[in-house]
């Protein structure tokens, strides 16, 4: 049996504060061929994971906000916000759902924050995800300022 408990929690919110990503995976599945992966994404404020999509071969992929706020976003083809939810397990918005072939990023709201990601393998950094270049890389410069006008545009407050 896996446990997800606070511990483990706090073991990887620890770890994703103590690099410069500030992002840390805590991988379930035992290989990258394993045809589903299952992670703990610890994220804090300051992070985000670039806009991307999976296609070619295409892949669904859940997010459920265990701990913290997480903001998922869905973008059009040219990078216009088509919709998001704040994850909070404290407003009942535990998690989302996204369908291959959609644009989408993440960005922590809060310190602490973790997501269990659920996502359809096998993973090849070669094509698991196709980058939108219509946003900055993440930790390029840019990143802060993509971050905040997102938030702005959604009239959600810098953390």
């Amino acid at each position: 049996m896996i446990r997800i408990d606070e511990a483990l929690l706090d073991q990887v919110s620890a770890r994703a504060a103590a690099v410069p990503r500030l992002r840390m995976n805590h991988n379930f599945h035992q290989n990258a061929s394993d045809r589903l992966h299952r992670m703990l994404n610890a994220m804090e404020p300051g992070t985000y994971i670039q806009p991307h999509k999976h296609e070619n071969p295409d892949k669904n992929e859940a997010f459920f906000c265990l701990r913290g706020r997480l903001l998922v976003v869905e973008y059009d083809d040219s990078g216009n916000i088509v919709d998001h939810i704040i994850l909070d397990s404290r407003t009942a918005n535990y998690g989302c759902e996204l369908p291959p072939r959609t644009w989408h990023s993440i960005i922590s709201l809060e310190a602490g924050s973790v997501a269990y990601e659920v996502k359809d393998g096998p993973w090849n950094p070669a094509d698991d995800k196709h980058f939108a270049e219509w946003a900055p890389k993440e930790g390029d410069l840019g990143t802060k300022e993509f971050i905040q006008s997102v938030l702005e545009q959604l009239g959600v407050p810098v953390p």
